[in-house]
């Protein structure tokens, strides 16, 4: 199910009447959530104006966000006194700003209202006009100092941003983000201004807002769930307008709806064969500790047997902690055996690592490769040329490369790929016929059939060494257990995210958070939200 607005299990805000309002990064929600392209929104303004009176939308955009205010200052023991300060930029969101200021000052709330430049859109002009006939105060300069307000309203650009934000409104967001991290209480309209709505990306690198609450309208964005966007945007609530949304969007938020279908049922009558066998190849001399990172998590994530096959000398003959792995060295081990491989982690680039990769992609069976199982695909025209054959014949890989790792995919550089992370998916996807995992916040999942989701959970707690091995552990274990390449791609990244946050709520990170830590909550998580009726 693929929901238009709410995030989260509580309702939307609308400006009829005053409601609940969620955030969706601490309470993941089960429902996928429609994340609209900026051509996308275009095409539902078009049509919602047509069918509408004039300035409808504006006028529901802007008491949207009052009614959030208000409902924030009610709660604030501290803030009802001061005024709010609002910046109002020359379009349709400046329009919205004006609003927002008009319905606050007749709720009684001091407000200033901040105009470098004068509205021109006809339906902001609309909006000016109400403001200045309401009385309230409109000035061309920000003040030398916030110290003497409390919210701070940023409706200076929306989503139709084109170029770096320059001159008093670079300014403005450059002291608009200082007090976001400082005292906080920094309000964006629809998006923080100087944020690209489709990629996350600061609009030609240049300045952006950094607020504490986003209110954004019609529907989430997908730059406010990836790269930058979801530090920039704070808590996000989602204000429909009561607008009808596209039935079919071209990328959703990741969900336990998009997979939850495909976990495999625990019935009394199973066996470990049931769930499958899984082999983590990797870990040459020096490196065994990334392959068996992986396979832990592999056991912990449900596959019926996990063996590790070590392409180098000195690894351990068994695994203390966990010997239910079977290790082995790689030499003789019948890979083809298996049920699913995920290869890569401390592999190393080796001619031999080489060879090894080769014949594994030969085998048929599902295939997740990563780490230097990428980095040699990225070097090796025949090793890519095969990766794209298998997807081609129905076989599809699945790639989980962090952003230099796609770089060197793609044959671009990091920041390229961060300039666009959805379109830099897509692009591998189509490259190499095989599901994309890029890596970062707001992990970006697509498929060689289209579907494009953008992952809503993880935190900081998941930058440190050994957590992208962890996540091709998962990811392997549920190819094991028979799920489709597309949804164990899409269940791996959110568990493996949700894991983290949850250990943090916990107290257990984001600082200090290990990668081993990781398995044991990701099986309470597979447990409490799929089998609990198996108890």
């Amino acid at each position: 199910m693929v929901r238009a607005g709410a995030l989260a299990d509580s309702s939307i805000i609308d400006p009829r009447p005053r409601a609940n309002m969620t955030a969706p990064y601490l309470t993941p929600d089960d429902d996928a959530i429609a994340l609209f392209t900026l051509a996308e929104l275009r095409t539902i303004e078009a049509r919602a104006a047509s069918a509408l009176p004039p300035h409808t939308l504006m006028g529901r955009a802007g008491a949207a966000a009052a009614h959030y205010l208000l409902d924030a200052i009610a709660r604030d023991p501290d803030s009802p006194a001061l005024p709010v300060w609002i910046a109002a930029g020359p379009g349709n969101n400046g329009g919205d700003a004006l609003v927002v200021a008009e319905q606050l000052h007749r709720a009684g709330v001091a407000v200033r209202v901040c105009m470098p430049i004068e509205v021109k859109p006809d339906d902001a002009r609309w909006a000016l006009e109400a403001a200045r006939a309401a009385g309230v105060s409109i000035e061309g300069q920000p003040p030398a100092s916030f110290d003497e307000y409390g919210w701070l309203v940023d409706g200076m650009f929306g989503i139709g941003l084109t170029r770096a934000l320059d001159g008093v409104f670079a300014t403005i967001a450059a002291r608009m983000a200082r007090r976001a991290r400082g005292s906080g209480r920094v309000l964006a309209l629809d998006i923080p201004s100087g944020l690209d709505s489709d990629t996350g990306a600061r609009v030609g690198g240049g300045e952006a807002v950094r607020a504490n609450v986003t209110v954004t309208f019609i529907g989430a964005k997908p730059g406010l769930m990836t790269a930058e966007g979801r530090d920039l945007c704070g808590e996000l609530k989602v204000a429909t307008l009561d607008v009808e949304p596209l039935a079919a969007p071209s990328v959703v938020l990741n969900a336990t709806s998009l997979f939850r279908g495909h976990m495999p049922p625990r019935d009394y009558a199973t066996n470990k064969g049931t769930f499958g066998t899984l082999a983590v190849v990797g870990g040459d001399t020096g490196m065994c500790g990334a392959p068996i990172l992986a396979a832990r998590m592999a056991l912990y994530g449900g596959a019926g047997k996990v063996h590790v096959a070590f392409l180098g000398e000195g690894g351990p003959p068994y695994d203390p902690p966990h010997p239910e792995l079977m290790l082995h060295h790689v030499d003789g081990f019948a890979l083809d055996k298996m049920d699913a491989l995920a290869i890569g982690c401390g592999m190393g680039k080796s001619d031999r690592a080489k060879k090894i990769l080769a014949d594994v992609l030969k085998l048929d069976m599902p295939k997740l490769l990563d780490a230097d199982a990428l980095n040699l695909v990225a070097e090796d025209d025949a090793l890519a040329a095969e990766v794209a054959a298998r997807g081609q014949a129905g076989d599809p890989c699945i790639l989980t490369p962090h952003p230099l790792e796609a770089a060197r995919l793609l044959e671009t550089d990091a920041k390229a790929v961060q300039s666009d992370r959805i379109d830099a998916a897509r692009r591998l996807s189509a490259r190499f016929a095989a599901v994309a995992v890029l890596k970062g916040s707001g992990t970006v999942i697509a498929s060689p059939d289209g579907r494009v989701a953008v992952n809503p959970t993880g935190n900081a707690g998941l930058a440190t060494g050994g957590t992208g091995d962890v996540l091709g552990g998962l990811i392997g274990a549920l190819l094991a257990q028979k799920l489709p390449a597309y949804e164990a791609a899409l269940a791996g990244v959110y568990l493996h995210g949700l894991a983290a946050q949850t250990l943090t709520a916990q107290g257990i990170g984001p600082a200090g958070l290990t990668a081993g830590e990781l398995a044991p909550e990701v099986r309470s998580l597979i447990n409490r939200r799929f089998y609990a009726d198996r108890a």
